[in-house]
């Protein structure tokens, strides 16, 4: 193991669990360097930090996700058979699909939905002693991309569709009953989504040609088969969640405005900064601190020869607050992104890498303009104030807002 520390324990597992976000940066800064080696669920795991550790990461075809992640996590992020589970060739055809269902300009669709819908809910809230804003902000996800994808629910079974997406979300870090139930909550979401792509291949439904709905219905493999229905559920809901998801991003951005209310005049006038902010806050606040593959093929890094099959960590919660990449790390500047254009590797709450080759999420640029959209009409047309002290549980894996995040809302004629 030259020049790779080794971290001297039998398992760190339960290290893991308890430290969480900080777990590997800690031990890189202890060791001294951004790599080193340790033992997590009985296997031997290299685990990684910073930009130079992302780009050996994502080299394209060099990690697989399978077998990578427990099972209680991969069954209520991703599941067997989806985009994430696949690698070269099959990976690419499938992530293009993808790509096309959420280029920029769809991106852009579903924000100016997204916006309106908040446009209007806000003035319900005002209604109201007081609201979790988190709760508020999946909801109102939710029923926008359910929409937007062409999926046909009346509002119970949107509502408890929605419900369900958050469970999978909140309890992808846990083990033990509350998983187990998040997985049963999974598998009737599964149901209900089968049946609408069964009945859009049948011709009982026709949703919009461009809809995720009936793009995924109907996509072919790289020889030409359609793809089993229930991948096709797995997909489609690999457009729901990713959405409903990103209300943790526009809480946690809520909070960082709550923080620094003296941006508020400039992020309900300057689009350019709002980008910026965004930025600072997907860097800044943690969404999941790892990502984990296995080598897919032997190469060479650090002097040293890894195989294939080796596992690996790669830290984003670290890696997005390098002080080799960025001065101040643990300031909120958003500043810091109106002259800098982010590398694939120096930013990477969502993955790094290429979109196409690697397993970066094809929905990162829905994410941006999204919370672009939805944080400038947040701004100009609703006052709020936080309920809360000590809204973000950074002990939770993903961490959570607090309560839901309780604020009291006001609407701006």
């Amino acid at each position: 193991m030259t020049g790779i520390p080794k971290e001297n324990c039998a398992d760190a597992s339960l290290a893991l669990l308890r430290e969480g976000y900080t777990f590997i940066s800690s031990r890189c800064a202890q060791f001294g360097t951004d790599v080193f080696q340790t033992r997590l669920m009985g296997r031997t795991a290299f685990c990684l930090t910073g930009a130079e550790a992302a780009e050996i990461f994502y080299e394209p075809d060099r990690m697989t996700r399978r077998g990578a992640l427990p099972k209680s996590t991969l069954r209520l992020l991703q599941d067997d058979g989806s985009v994430a589970t696949l690698d070269g060739p099959c990976h690419r055809r499938r992530k293009a699909m993808f790509l096309e269902l959420i280029s920029r300009k769809r991106a852009e669709e579903i924000a100016a939905l997204a916006a309106d819908e908040l446009r209007k809910t806000a003035q319900i809230w005002a209604l109201k002693r007081s609201v979790r804003l988190h709760d508020e902000f999946r909801k109102l996800l939710g029923r926008v991309v359910i929409r937007w994808s062409g999926i046909d629910l009346d509002d119970h079974e949107q509502d408890r569709l929605i419900a369900e997406l958050a469970s999978m979300i909140d309890n992808a870090g846990s083990i033990g009953p509350p998983n187990w139930l998040a997985r049963a909550r999974r598998r009737r979401s599964e149901g209900v989504l089968k049946r609408q792509i069964e009945r859009t291949r049948a011709g009982f439904f026709h949703p919009p040609e461009t809809s995720p709905l009936f793009v995924i219905s109907w996509h072919r493999d790289r020889w030409g088969h359609l793809l089993e229905a229930d991948v096709c559920t797995v997909e489609l809901l690999n457009i729901l969640r990713p959405t409903v998801a990103v209300s943790r991003f526009m809480t946690f951005a809520v909070d960082a405005l709550d923080k620094h209310p003296g941006y508020r005049p400039r992020l309900a006038r300057d689009r350019d900064f709002t980008h910026s902010f965004v930025q600072e806050v997907r860097r800044l606040y943690p969404f999941f601190p790892f990502v984990a593959g296995i080598a897919r093929k032997p190469f060479r890094w650090r002097d040293h020869d890894f195989v294939s099959g080796d596992f690996f960590l790669l830290d984003i919660y670290g890696t997005n607050r390098d002080p080799r990449l960025y001065d101040r790390p643990e300031e909120f500047c958003p500043e810091r992104f109106l002259d800098r254009d982010p590398t694939a590797f120096d930013l990477i709450p969502q993955g790094g890498g290429s979109h196409g080759d690697n397993h970066r999420c094809a929905g990162e640029w829905a994410t941006i303009a999204l919370m672009v959209a939805m944080l400038q009409t947040f701004v100009r047309d609703v006052h709020y104030r936080p309920l809360l002290e000590g809204r973000i549980n950074q002990s939770a894996l993903p961490a959570t807002p607090s309560h839901g995040f309780p604020a009291r809302i006001a609407f701006r004629h």
